[in-house]
């Protein structure tokens, strides 16, 4: 059918306004709980590392090879995968990925269960990377193609307005879903069941919720709402069809929207910039995740390094509320409100870099923790959020809801590639000079993402001056 044809008969905005904001909750309820589940299954792997070493004999190097592939596949999965959501049924791709992780999941277990380690070595290695090679492409779903479905249906001017805020409270999902599959796998272990119940259960929630998601509706478009975005496309395409018109030429019916190119997206103003920096703010994030623990170490035991480190994760899940609602509040300025944020971590960055040696106390870790999780957590949230979502309303693509999948996964993939790389430094950086070293390279990284953004921040702070038309 063609999109500027009417597609409900009589039909006017207030009721195609009405419609559209009486399934977005479940819109946001549905892609909130599927990123939910990534996150649960991703992160209920890493709490049986322990067991997995001890009892299913995998040694620590292979662990660390799970680790890496995984990061591989999920930084180029979120590039492909976006791409495919703007293409194909969004809820499908959807579906697959978070079937494909509860799938992976159980076949970790038949590997467990069977003993392929203890079979055949070499065999037990391929597999259980092999299995974690798709599971980090099946987790890449959850982010582009979520997003991208949210896009499509908080797309009246109230939402649009409030992106921020909206996109603050959903990006919370990925850290219910942390604190969900540790909370479980303390369960399971303090019960005495098997550890591989721990991933069991995320496995099996992933595979029904796959099955919800399958029922969501991803364009409001299919069930006949006509939103702003395709008045526009609508006013385009009669535009163009007069055009041919007045030159005796016709113009063949409308078949949609076509998904938008890798080159197209890296087109819109802003796009590779945002990608660039993003890398580097992620790499930061990456490094206070996987590092603080063992930094905490050096003056506490390892249970109070874990406890005082968690404050960090439990601070970034209000950054991008935070985050989200301030830029909001000031007209959507959020490269401006952003780089505040990155402006105020250097600070704090510089200050353990002073302190990193002589010790800190508990007290005065815990609070500059649970700052520092703010300023990283709210960034990283919106920019692949709210801000790709703007990125894609930009007045180029404008009338195409099938470009916001792709900016994402671009967005996000690259910023997973240049963090990877990035955390190659760590260790050697530690070893040779010291912790004070590894803070200045966070210091560098996030100025040098800060920087990326800082054409944006200027036209945000100093935005061109419209010259008013003089009537003659």
């Amino acid at each position: 059918m063609s999109e500027t044809k009417p597609l409900v008969a009589g039909g006017d905005d207030a009721e195609h306004l009405r419609r559209l904001k009486a399934y977005q909750p479940w819109a946001f309820f549905i892609t909130f709980g599927g990123y939910f589940m990534s996150h649960f299954s991703r992160k209920c792997y890493s709490t049986v590392k322990r067991p997995l070493q001890d009892i299913a004999h995998y040694s620590a190097f292979v662990l660390s090879q799970m680790d890496t592939i995984f990061m591989a596949t999920y930084a180029a999965g979120n590039i492909i995968n976006g791409k495919l959501g703007d293409t194909f049924n969004p809820t499908l791709i959807l579906a697959i990925g978070l079937f494909g992780s509860g799938a992976c999941l159980l076949l970790i277990n038949v590997a467990i269960w069977f003993d392929f380690e203890g079979i055949n070595d070499t065999f037990g290695v391929l597999f259980i990377d092999f299995v974690y090679f798709l599971f980090g492409f099946f987790q890449a779903t959850g982010g582009p193609v979520g997003t991208a479905v949210m896009g499509n249906w908080f797309c009246d001017p109230e939402s649009i307005q409030n992106r921020g805020t909206i996109f603050g409270f959903w990006t919370c999902h990925q850290y219910l879903g942390d604190i969900t599959a540790g909370l479980c796998t303390s369960l399971i272990l303090s019960v005495g069941l098997p550890y591989w119940w721990a991933l069991t259960i995320p496995a099996l929630c992933n595979i029904a919720w796959a099955f919800l998601t399958a029922q969501l509706i991803a364009d409001p478009f299919t069930v006949g709402i006509i939103t702003p975005e395709v008045k526009i496309r609508q006013e385009k395409l009669e535009a163009k069809r007069k055009e041919l018109a007045e030159k005796g030429e016709t113009m063949a019916d409308d078949e949609g929207p076509k998904p938008i190119t890798y080159i197209g997206a890296l087109q819109i103003p802003m796009v590779a910039q945002y990608a660039l920096a993003f890398g580097f703010f992620k790499l930061t994030n990456y490094v206070l995740f996987f590092w603080l623990p063992y930094f905490l170490s050096n003056n506490f035991d390892d249970v109070t390094a874990n406890l005082i480190a968690l404050l960090y994760s439990v601070g970034m899940m209000p950054g991008g509320i935070i985050v989200g609602a301030v830029s909001d509040l000031f007209g959507g300025r959020r490269a401006v409100v952003i780089g505040t944020f990155m402006c105020l971590l250097i600070f704090f960055l510089a200050f353990f870099a002073a302190k990193s040696e002589s010790g800190m106390s508990p007290v005065t870790l815990l609070v500059l923790l649970g700052f520092m999780g703010i300023l990283v957590g709210g960034p990283n949230n919106i920019i692949t959020s709210a801000v790709a979502a703007d990125l894609a309303s930009h007045p180029s693509v404008r009338g195409n809801n099938k470009s916001l999948g792709t900016v994402t996964g671009l967005i996000n993939g690259c910023g997973s590639i240049t963090a990877s790389v990035g955390l190659l430094a760590v260790g050697p950086l530690q070893d040779k000079f010291g912790w004070g070293s590894v803070w200045f390279y966070l210091i560098g990284c996030t100025a040098t993402g800060t920087l990326l953004m800082g054409t944006k921040i200027y036209a945000e702070l100093f935005p061109p001056r419209e010259t008013p038309s003089v009537s003659v």
